[in-house]
């Protein structure tokens, strides 16, 4: 019998910045850096890469979608998995939504935590970067 999940983390956001430069935050290092956490990111299928948690450690990753400019997901550590997905919208602006999910009864409290955390990021940090 599988064990039973808690709920996906899902963030959504209207970006004031064309999918062209969204895509490029998402799908590069540089980017994924400039808004989240330095890392050693590949825009390449199945590529292995590694996420720079500071004070949590390193923690190993794989690109397991990649459709440019519309969706790049990856596996993350302790069986987590992220997909960002990005939709054109009117007037240059970009809709942008995260789905974090694979979490474990076990992981409750950090579940709760990295909620909180996400959306600081999605709401505040990645804006904030997408204005330089």
């Amino acid at each position: 019998m599988e064990k039973e999940k808690l709920p996906d983390i899902h963030k959504t956001v209207i970006l004031d910045a064309s999918i062209v430069k969204v895509w490029k935050a998402v799908s590069t290092s540089e980017g994924i850096a400039g808004w989240w956490m330095p890392n050693t990111f590949e825009p390449v299928l199945d590529k292995e890469f590694i996420l720079h948690a500071g004070p949590y450690g390193d923690s190993p990753c794989k690109v397991t979608v990649l459709d440019p400019r519309n969706r790049v997901g990856f596996d993350w550590d302790k069986g987590w998995h992220l997909t960002i997905e990005l939709s054109e919208l009117e007037d240059g602006k970009t809709e942008f939504s995260l789905v974090h999910s694979g979490w474990t009864p076990e992981q409750a409290k950090i579940r709760e935590t990295m909620n909180g955390g996400w959306e600081k990021i999605v709401k505040e940090d990645l804006p904030m970067y997408l204005e330089c």
